[in-house]
Formats: C-alpha cells, sequence, structure tokens
C-alpha cells in the first residue's frame, strides 16, 4: 500500500486508503500490481481518466446486464468514495465512519431505485 510501503506507519488513514484500493479493485476486476499499473500509471488514476467519458469504460462488465442505467448512479457513487477514501494525502481522506455512512446510503438508494 502507497502509505504503509513509505512510511511503514500503521493508520486509520492508511487503513480507509486500503478500503478505497479494495472498492476499485471489487469494481473494476482489475489489481493495482497489474502490468498495464507501472510508471507513472496507477489504478486510481487509470479510473479517474477512463471514467470521465464513461464509468462503464472502467467497471467490470461482470457487473452490469440489461438493468445498465439504474445502476449508472450506484457506479458513480462507489467510484466517487473510493477517489474520497484514496486521495494522496491523508489528510484529505474521509474517515471510516463517514464512509461506511456514504456506504449505507449508496445501498439504500440502490435498492429504493431497483
Amino acid at each position: 500500500m502507497f502509505e504503509y510501503g513509505r512510511e511503514g506507519i500503521v493508520s486509520t488513514g492508511g487503513d480507509v486508503y486500503s478500503f478505497g484500493i479494495l472498492l476499485l479493485e471489487t469494481f473494476t476486476r482489475k489489481k493495482p500490481t497489474e502490468a498495464m499499473f507501472s510508471g507513472e500509471v496507477t489504478l486510481r488514476g487509470w479510473v479517474i481518466e477512463a471514467a470521465k467519458r464513461s464509468v462503464f469504460e472502467v467497471v467490470d462488465e461482470n457487473l452490469i446486464n440489461e438493468h445498465l442505467y439504474t445502476k449508472h448512479e450506484a457506479l458513480l457513487s462507489v467510484f466517487s468514495l473510493a477517489m474520497d477514501c484514496t486521495s494522496n494525502s491523508s489528510s484529505q481522506r474521509i474517515n471510516m465512519r463517514e464512509t461506511v455512512v456514504r456506504l449505507c446510503k449508496i445501498k439504500k438508494n440502490f435498492l429504493d431505485n431497483n
């Protein structure tokens, strides 16, 4: 992980970062250690750039079915949450309580609309 490897410090901010990476891995079906993420290209950076065109360019196609548009808002919310969890600066990251609150809202909105 970015912080553990660089600073060798375990923190709740690092845990939030790891959770954000886990969200990205889950919804893209890509790992930050894949060959495409070498040099300056990171999983987070790839998601940011590709999602500017369409969230469906980064989401794992196994998660998409005939209800494509009903998932759009939920997917945008999940990727937004992941970005807020993986900010390069730990002081700019949301905390785990806010992460849980947002996850619960995403789930509720998704279930209410499907």
